[in-house]
């Protein structure tokens, strides 16, 4: 017998928990995860310093209990099958199998862990299939699904209350979409013919025909005008009274209407007598709740598809008064009732996250950038001649010699009362005599800056939508943008005393001669939706699998305005998906994405290498992102009880 390497089994343990890690998350049962608390409880902590024997102490009789390795190669190959069976849907054979699997090898976690798996996922298919069973009407079937969930599980909490719901619809009395009916007329009327059987052999009139086979069943008949006296023939053996009648009406091309429990009315078949002498049930039915054109399209149902004459609205009591046969009544509150009972519902579990980074980096060395050439006597001269009242007292003073013009200088310099644009950044001076020059550079810059900015945010929103229902959901804001502005008012008023002017009061003539060519003007506004707008339709496929519409509108401000309206920038996506219930559908787009790099240096130095490093350089990243997560769960499920099954219809090939 070939096992099963490790290799193999780590990779079917992936693949099964992979393929109900979305289930889990919405099915795992509270108790599930207090087994899962109690198995990871951390031991109690040991003081350092007890010795080695007291922190591991050895059990008695630990080797006898390690499975023996018969039976953990047998837990290995159950567990391989289970994990099958659990792929393919049959739940309870694998948890029979991991459960087996699990006290083969009660050391393995994994095999208890996946049993509780399974006993999840089979509650849940027992659960679903009474709530399909409750809207079929099939309360037993219901139940004994519910009895089988508690069996396998019986601390879940959904089982319970759904077998409490069953009790509660089993106490309540049948409700109809008609709350108030009409009396059943068509019933009140029924025929009380003999039940012996007869044969007939006639060759008369069609009037004839039908009165000796009414007569021969104890039925007086009445002859409408219509039934003309054409001849007819009519062959039958021991029949009873509804197979002999329907032949008659047959050959006789007639059909006859009770008006009492012996007496009937006998009319040519047709359309119009059909409709003169069928009686017609009056009905109210109460439709509360329904919009104007939904009440609009339930009449039009009534009228096209029932064929029935009268479908009348009555708006204010919410109501549809049809008058129509009784058969064609019960049709129309069968198929209204099923409309009425409601459709697939959906809860679309929406996330956004919204993801933003900003980073600044300005590193490097700005080294001068001009360089100032002075001559040195040329701007001694310079300032002595613009301080020449300062020099003198100086002189005067006997702080300096008449000739010593560096000791002037730095004087005047060391006293803040002269001041040069030369001296400020440092001199370098070559040259000798009156040609003596000094060289003064710009100033030089050292940078070492790092700015960051992150931003996370998560908004977690629930739509409940109906099947093929369109939901809306808008994060942002609504900018006011002007469209126009107009004046009611115009600068020239007539004068009128009194209205327009003051009057004779003074005080009241400044005010209004304020307030005169003034026109003011109103302006109109229109709100834009700024931010994300997300549109979404939900459609519950035969195969519980769910098919999204998805409707992505990004709209934002763009800094620039033409005629003083901003431009907007707008994105925009549109695209349908299928997933399975509780799966999620990620929709991922990149906002902004920017990156700008500046180099500040001196040209040709900045290239060298080795030397470029030393520039300065200002770098600045930003991007902003948004992940929308859309996870569908049904909640009710209505449309699966009406399906008939697929079938595959394939053309046997000709023989040649």
């Amino acid at each position: 017998m070939m096992l099963p390497c490790s290799h193999s089994l780590a990779a079917l343990r992936r693949n099964m928990w992979t393929a109900s890690i979305s289930t889990l998350l919405l099915l795992a049962s509270p108790h599930i995860f207090a087994i899962a608390q109690t198995t990871t409880s951390a031991p109690e902590s040991v003081p350092a310093n007890a010795p080695q024997s007291a922190q591991a102490p050895s059990l008695p009789g630990a080797d006898a209990a390690r499975p023996r390795e018969r039976d953990r190669r047998r837990a290995a190959k159950l567990y391989l099958e289970a994990s099958k069976l659990f792929m393919t849907g049959r739940f309870e054979e694998a948890l029979r199998d991991y459960d087996e699997a699990a006290k083969l090898d009660p050391a393995n976690d994994n095999y208890r862990l996946a049993g509780e798996v399974a006993r999840n996922h089979a509650v849940t298919a027992l659960i679903q299939t009474a709530s399909k069973d409750r809207l079929r009407g099939d309360s037993e079937g219901a139940r004994a699904a519910l009895t089988r969930a508690l069996e396998i599980d019986p601390k879940n909490i959904a089982a319970t209350q759904h077998l409490y719901e069953l009790g509660d619809d089993a106490g309540r009395q049948p409700t109809s979409v008609n709350t108030q009916q009409a009396p059943d007329l068509s019933d009140s009327v029924r025929l009380e013919p003999s039940t012996e059987r007869h044969s007939f052999h006639l060759r008369s009139n069609r009037r004839q025909i039908v009165e000796q086979v009414l007569k021969a069943f104890g039925i007086d008949s009445m002859m409408d005008e219509s039934v003309r006296s054409t001849s007819a023939r009519l062959d039958i053996d021991d029949a009873g009274f509804e197979s002999a009648a329907q032949a008659a009406g047959m050959v006789t091309h007639t059909f006859y209407v009770p008006l009492d429990a012996h007496r009937v009315v006998v009319a040519d078949e047709s359309a119009t007598k059909r409709q003169e002498f069928t009686r017609q049930v009056l009905e109210t039915i109460y439709l509360p709740g329904l919009k104007d054109e939904e009440m609009t399209a339930v009449s039009t149902l009534a009228k096209q598809v029932f064929n029935m004459k009268q479908a009348d609205i009555d708006h204010s009591a919410g109501a549809l008064v049809v008058r129509a046969p009784k058969d064609a009544i019960d049709a129309f509150n069968s198929t209204l009732r099923s409309l009425m009972d409601g459709r697939n519902q959906v809860v679309l579990e929406v996330k956004v996250i919204q993801i933003a980074h900003r980073s600044e980096r300005n590193l490097g060395i700005q080294p001068p950038q001009t360089f100032a050439a002075y001559n040195v006597y040329a701007e001694e001269q310079s300032i002595l001649s613009q301080n020449a009242s300062l020099v003198q007292q100086i002189i005067s003073s006997g702080l300096a010699a008449p000739g010593d013009t560096l000791a002037i200088l730095g004087i005047l310099l060391a006293s803040g009362q002269v001041s040069s644009s030369v001296f400020s950044n440092g001199l370098a001076l070559f040259g000798g005599g009156i040609t003596a020059s000094a060289l003064s550079p710009g100033p030089a810059t050292a940078h070492f800056n790092l700015n960051s900015s992150d931003s996370r945010e998560l908004d977690s929103l629930q739509l409940r939508l109906g099947d093929g229902e369109t939901g809306t959901l808008k994060l942002g804001q609504r900018y006011p943008i002007q469209t126009s502005a107009f004046s009611g008012l115009s600068s020239s008023v007539p004068n009128i005393p009194g209205l327009t002017t003051a009057g004779n009061s003074g005080s009241l003539s400044s005010i209004l001669a304020s307030l005169q060519g003034s026109v003011p003007n109103i302006p109109q506004v229109q709100y834009q939706d700024l931010g994300m707008t997300l549109k979404t339709t939900a459609n519950v496929m035969r195969d519980d699998r769910v098919a999204l519409t998805i409707d992505l509108q990004m709209s934002a401000l763009s800094g620039a305005s033409i005629n003083s309206n901003p431009v907007l920038n707008n994105r925009a996506y549109s695209g349908v998906v299928t997933v399975k219930d509780g799966s999620a559908v990620v929709v991922v787009s990149d906002l902004d994405k920017a990156e700008s790099r500046a180099i500040s240096g001196t040209p040709g130095l900045s290239e060298i290498p080795g030397m470029n490093n030393i520039t300065d350089k200002d770098t600045q990243r930003s991007f902003a992102s948004l992940l929308i997560v859309i996870t569908p769960h049904v909640v009710r499920y209505t449309q699966p009880s009406g399906h008939t099954p697929m079938l595959r219809i394939e053309r046997a090939s000709q023989a040649q």
